[in-house]
């Protein structure tokens, strides 16, 4: 018998987030896999449900895993935070996938959507993301920091507003100021700088500056950063944090 293997997004922590058709999956796997601090999230199965628990950087390992236990019968359940296509679980697996077992090929596998971190940064302040924008990834740990300053010229020739995951860890805490300052030649001083960190969970905490005048002292990886475009406007409020969204077409300009 051929079992089944699902990626899901939790979403980005506040369990309202988490899609229907996740906590579906959840329920009915009889193993998930997963970054240890996801799984810990995940609700308790039914009885005799198994839990594999692994370190964060071992994602083709944990694919593989999964893989195996689907070949042998087994519902299994990949469990990702935010969206499992964003930056985690379901590139990994189909990597696994292409250079595994060719037997793989042939099992059900399924991607289960989640709100990423962006969407849910996004909302926490109004629109930034109303007009084109992009997802870079700070973390140099699978590609080189001259790939990263590369990709951050051309979103912000584009005049893209640009969503930075994973901005900066203990092991790295220098990246996210050093693309930042690469990104001060290409876009104008007063350009919004907007600092979420959990977003989507009653822990949330909003922070805009600009890019010209920007403090990133207290930035972490639970931390996502959003950097505006020339379109991207902000509007003031009494007593409260602006809102900031930018504007669907440069038409709107004039």
């Amino acid at each position: 018998m051929t079992g089944r293997l699902i990626v899901v997004g939790l979403g980005p922590g506040d369990a309202n987030l988490t899609t229907p058709a996740v906590s579906k999956a959840l329920a009915e796997a009889t193993d998930l896999i997963g970054y240890i601090t996801y799984l810990d999230r995940a609700p308790a199965g039914p009885p005799g449900q198994r839990r594999h628990a692994t370190d964060n950087r071992v994602e083709l390992d944990r694919a593989r895993h999964a893989l195996s236990l689907a070949a042998e019968g087994k519902d299994v359940v990949v469990v990702s935070g935010g969206d499992p296509g964003v930056f985690a679980m379901a590139a990994a697996v189909f990597e696994a996938v292409e250079t595994g077992d060719v037997a793989w090929r042939a099992l059900d596998i399924r991607i289960e959507p989640g709100v990423t971190a962006m969407l849910a940064a996004a909302a926490e302040v109004g629109a930034p993301l109303g007009g084109d924008f992009c997802a870079i990834s700070l973390s140099d740990n699978l590609k080189s920091w001259a790939t990263i300053e590369r990709r951050l010229k051309a979103a912000a020739e584009g005049d893209f507003v640009i969503a930075l995951y994973n901005p900066a860890s203990r092991a790295r805490p220098d990246q996210l100021g050093k693309a930042l300052e690469h990104l001060r030649s290409f876009k104008a001083a007063d350009t919004p700088v907007i600092f979420v960190r959990a977003a989507g969970t009653s822990d949330a905490k909003i922070r805009i500056q600009e890019l010209g005048t920007v403090d990133v002292t207290s930035v972490d990886m639970r931390t996502l950063v959003l950097i505006g475009s020339s379109l991207t406007r902000k509007i003031e409020r009494p007593g409260a944090s602006p809102w900031i969204y930018t504007l669907r077409s440069e038409r709107e300009l004039s």
